[in-house]
């Protein structure tokens, strides 16, 4: 301040003591404290990840990442919950912690039986085709088209029609009796294994006869000059008939196909007015079928058993032959266009 009275200026300097002014210069505590949390969400991930089982985060993926089936994709990303990161290929979306609903092609089912002459008009269905006509869904096309996955017979292509189908259909049918055969083989091996390696029925191998036939695996005991497996004249088994199909029974009941009996005699007749050779043939049958049920085959497996006397000889050519007085037992197939009816 300057006085009247003096020639000179006078200068005064006034401080000022000033009080709380702000938060000048405190943007830095706000930056710090964000670091700080930052680094303690990091850290409490860490020790959850470590601390954590794969199943236990599955399920904490699968709690904050709800399945849509009706969606096109689940949705989440980022790492550890089953998405990934912006460092991989392809979309940022992850299937890894959710169901996804896709459709397939319907599965193939062959039906072998392919009779459409008995078909019942209930059974035709109309549908439109293709290209918007109406076409005839007969159940042997249904049976087609599901065979080969396609309308037309031949799959995803759509081309070839019902005769893909059928080549389908008799491919699987031959590969079936293929296997069937192999079994068989096997187990006719078996059955002369089985006789051959018993000390007490080795010589009686010659007497037994294993073969495929068109209907099965026929496996046939014969009788033997001196030594049969029937008492002459009778129905009664010998103690070695017995053994032996004590034997035969032990092998079949490895395999479940059905079983057919049948019982043959020579052409040597009975005396008049005695029992025939029906009877005795129908009778050694029966006694063969209690014994196989005794040695553990099923009695349901039992299909026929029937006496056929001298009517089917094995030796046709000398037909008063030992051989000829024999029991059969086949083993019916399960899948063939050959069995007999």
């Amino acid at each position: 301040m300057a006085t009247g009275k003096s020639e000179g200026v006078t200068i005064v300097i006034k401080k000022e003591e000033g009080g709380a002014g702000g938060h000048h210069g405190g943007a830095w505590k706000v930056a710090y404290a964000d670091f700080v949390t930052a680094m303690m969400a990091f850290f409490l991930l860490m020790w959850l990840l470590n601390a954590t089982t794969e199943e236990q985060r599955r399920g904490l993926a699968d709690h904050f990442n709800p399945t849509n089936v009706m969606g096109q994709r689940p949705s989440g990303s980022g790492q550890p919950f089953g998405g990934r990161t912006p460092n991989e290929a392809g979309q940022m979306a992850s299937n890894a912690s959710s169901v996804r609903a896709e459709t397939g092609p319907r599965p193939v089912v062959f039906d072998l039986e392919e009779d459409d002459s008995n078909t019942p008009a209930s059974a035709v269905e109309r549908r439109e085709g293709p290209r918007g006509d109406d076409e005839t869904a007969t159940p042997a096309r249904l049976r087609a088209e599901r065979a080969t996955g396609g309308t037309d017979g031949a799959g995803a292509e759509g081309t070839g029609g019902p005769e893909v189908a059928r080549a389908s259909a008799e491919a699987l049918r031959e590969e079936l009796e293929k296997r069937e055969r192999e079994v068989l083989d096997r187990l006719a091996e078996q059955v002369r294994a089985a006789v051959r390696d018993d000390p007490a029925l080795a010589d009686l191998a010659r007497q037994l006869q294993v073969e495929q036939v068109p209907e099965g695996l026929r496996i046939q005991i014969l009788d033997a000059e001196r030594q049969p497996m029937f008492a002459l004249g009778g129905s009664a088994p010998a103690e070695r008939g017995r053994a032996l199909l004590t034997k035969v029974a032990a092998v079949i009941n490895r395999v479940p196909n059905a079983v057919a009996i049948s019982g043959h005699t020579d052409a040597t007749p009975f005396r008049p007015g005695a029992r025939s050779n029906w009877d005795l043939s129908a009778e050694r049958a029966n006694a063969t079928r209690r014994l196989l049920v005794e040695g553990g085959v099923a009695e349901a497996r039992v299909r026929s058993v029937a006496g056929l006397a001298e009517r089917e000889p094995l030796l046709a050519d000398d037909p008063g032959s030992p051989a000829n007085r024999r029991v059969s037992i086949l083993l019916l197939r399960e899948n063939t266009r050959n069995a007999a009816p």
